[in-house]
């Protein structure tokens, strides 16, 4: 088929005008070139470019609408209908404000759901891969969830952190890693080692990134938006947690700092609980006593910057420490006393006879010790020397805190002072006895006048209100003070102590009518009291509690330690039985029925420990004396008791309860051998 040949264009001549020639001859157009050049000459183009109108871009006004919600229940700000003209106006467009405005509100790709859902497949796709596989293989994996904590989405930042808190749980090695020196770094190590180092300083610095997070986590305020527990209150529990399990990884004073900030506050939550018991755990679970050294560091550290103003429970922490059991030297706010070593166990040592050896032999055991050495500071373990020495320095900031309190008298920690006092008087060194058993016999006069009694701190803060109960103040500054000679050794106390108890005793005999018509003798500061309307003092009255057992076990305690030592050594005049006998007995009959009970059981023991030194009480033939029994009297020896019978057995022998009354029997069993 033969081809069509293409249409030829041909280029026209621009039509002719007036005064111009269409001849392309350039010599005919130098006269209107000449012209054009001349009016050029004269034309001003700056000014007409500046006189030109300007279409530039409108000043953006603050929008003040609210914001809208689209149906996946995200809340989008919406663009003003002004600035979407003005956009138009500045690009120069033709699209519709309605296009427009479909491109501003624009939809999510992904609902919300299908995103955490997506996040949590993907965290536990990671999560599964660190911890069944080989970590080493994945030193990225660390950085990922980190990510996945950076979210927006309240939900997954919540997922991320506890599935961090599985992998490093189950990842951290049994070790603590020490960061690379530039030594370290330079030196030549196999293909192994390498990995091995590249992986330990991935973990040690997410694990880093992670204890960061939950400490500003834990800060936070509010509550959560999807109705679960808030952010502040996972971060706590996972630093909670991480303190149990690793407590020997790096970082352990930033997860305490973490649980002692949250202990310094007065709000009583859930949270605070779950921290106290979280130290409480490390205190006894510790067995090195770093832990336990770093932790008391920083709450005497928040207690003295705070004045002392916290909840009673975290002083009361003090008492789970396992140097309590463990712990066998003397100390008191600046000294330790050491014990002398004589064998291998530390200390010096017996000075060994010099045994000969070859030059052979000498050389392989100096290799032989450089060796053993290497090995002991591989080894994990503690030796007995470290953990005495980091548990002296505990005892040491527990005492100061102790005393610091009990100078400065805090109404809401005072009982607690003197109940660690009491379970420390082990420990407590023999030349701090004098000083302590004044501020003791200090604070049990004012018991007696009532003048230390005081509204409140005058810090202006929540406990202003918190008065003190001098009566069981005093009831714990004896127990202390017989605790102090009781934890001594008996041969040793015997020889070197010579402490005058006889104050605390005189004071307690003189208390013991008082204590038994107090209403609240078997109540404690957790019990439930309903205060008598009609009397404004009670309003107060159950705030006034010091520690959480009742005023009966304080006065049970207390009369143990004057009536039945633990010190054989430690003999008790017949008169002081026979006087504290005669007004147990009286305040038996004023007593509830529990308390009763205890007192006849009391006193069931000391008859049976004193039977001869008290029997003439009763049986009037072998009495000997003259005149009458000051039952009001303030002096044990002044009060004549064998001059007085025991009359108070024949009503207790009727009592309503058939306990107490089984007691009573026991009681005059021991004495007279009653069947």
């Amino acid at each position: 088929m033969a081809r069509i040949p293409a249409v030829k264009r041909r280029k026209l001549t621009p039509p002719r005008t007036d005064g111009e020639d269409s001849s392309p001859s350039t010599l005919e157009h130098e006269p209107e070139q000449s012209t054009f050049f001349q009016q050029a000459s004269s034309w001003n183009l700056e000014q007409d470019y500046e006189s030109r109108p300007r279409k530039g871009r409108k000043k953006e006004k603050e929008s003040t609408r609210l914001p809208i919600k689209t149906f996946e229940g995200l809340v989008q700000q919406a663009t003003p209908v002004e600035d979407v003209d003005s956009d138009l106006e500045w690009l120069g467009a033709e699209e519709s404000e309605e296009e427009v405005q479909e491109e501003v509100v624009k939809k999510p790709k992904v609902p919300v759901k299908q995103q955490i859902l997506e996040a949590q497949e993907e965290m536990a796709r990671i999560a599964l891969m660190v911890t069944q596989e080989d970590p080493e293989e994945h030193v990225g994996a660390f950085k990922v969830l980190s990510q996945f904590g950076q979210s927006h989405n309240i939900t997954i930042k919540k997922l991320a952190l506890r599935v961090q808190l599985a992998v490093y749980k189950d990842v951290i090695p049994g070790y603590r890693i020490r960061p690379l020196s530039e030594e370290d770094m330079e030196t030549k190590v196999s293909k192994d080692v390498r990995k091995l180092r590249a992986y330990e300083q991935a973990l040690v610095g997410g694990y880093q990134g992670y204890v960061r997070a939950l400490a500003k986590l834990a800060q936070t305020s509010g509550g959560s938006r999807d109705g679960g527990a808030s952010l502040a209150s996972i971060a706590i529990s996972c630093a909670c947690a991480l303190l149990v399990e690793v407590p020997h990884f790096n970082f352990r004073v930033d997860l305490l700092k973490i649980l002692v900030g949250k202990l310094s506050g007065r709000r009583v939550d859930d949270d605070f609980v779950k921290c106290r018991e979280t130290i409480e755990t490390l205190f006894q679970v510790d067995e090195d006593g770093t832990p336990s050294l770093d932790a008391v560091s920083l709450l005497t550290k928040m207690m003295k910057g705070r004045g002392y103003r916290v909840d009673e429970s975290v002083l009361n922490t003090f008492l789970h420490l396992r140097l309590l059991s463990e712990f066998s030297w003397k100390a008191s706010t600046n000294y330790i006393e050491k014990p002398k070593y004589d064998d291998d166990s530390g200390g010096k040592k017996i000075k060994e006879k010099r045994v000969f050896r070859t030059k052979k032999e000498r050389k392989l055991m100096k290799e032989r010790k450089v060796v053993e050495k290497e090995m002991k500071q591989a080894d994990a373990t503690v030796s007995h020397e470290d953990r005495d020495r980091m548990q002296s320095e505990t005892l040491k900031m527990v005492f100061v805190t102790y005393f610091r309190i009990l100078k400065m008298r805090s109404p809401n920690l005072m009982g607690a002072v003197l109940e660690g006092l009491a379970r420390y008087a082990h420990l407590i060194n023999q030349d701090f006895f004098g000083d302590l058993l004044e501020a003791l016999k200090d604070l049990t006069g004012h018991a007696e006048t009532g003048d230390d009694v005081e509204d409140g701190d005058g810090d202006g803060d929540e406990d202003t209100e918190t008065t003190r109960n001098l009566t069981r103040e005093a009831l714990l500054c004896i127990i202390t003070a017989f605790a102090l000679l009781e934890g001594q050794d008996a041969a040793k106390a015997q020889a070197s102590l010579s402490l005058d108890l006889s104050y605390f005793i005189t004071h307690l005999y003189r208390t013991l009518h008082a204590l038994s018509l107090n209403p609240d003798i078997e109540l404690s500061s957790k019990s439930l009291h309903l205060p008598d309307p009609n009397d404004p003092s009670s309003l107060t009255t159950s705030k006034n509690k010091v520690n959480i057992q009742t005023t009966t076990v304080l006065l049970l305690r207390s009369l143990t330690s004057i009536l039945t030592p633990a010190l054989a050594a430690r003999a008790v005049p017949p008169l002081r039985i026979a006087a504290f006998t005669k007004q147990l007995l009286t305040s038996s009959l004023h007593l509830p029925e529990k308390s009763c009970l205890a007192m006849v059981g009391l006193l069931g023991k000391v008859t049976k420990t004193h039977e001869k030194k008290i029997a003439s009480l009763w049986n009037t033939e072998e009495r000997r004396g003259d005149g009458m029994f000051d039952a009001l009297g303030g002096e044990v020896e002044g009060s004549n008791p064998f001059a007085a019978t025991v009359w108070e057995g024949e009503l207790l022998r009727k009592h309503f309860s058939p306990a107490v009354r089984d007691g009573v029997k026991v009681m005059e069993k021991n004495i007279l051998g009653l069947r």
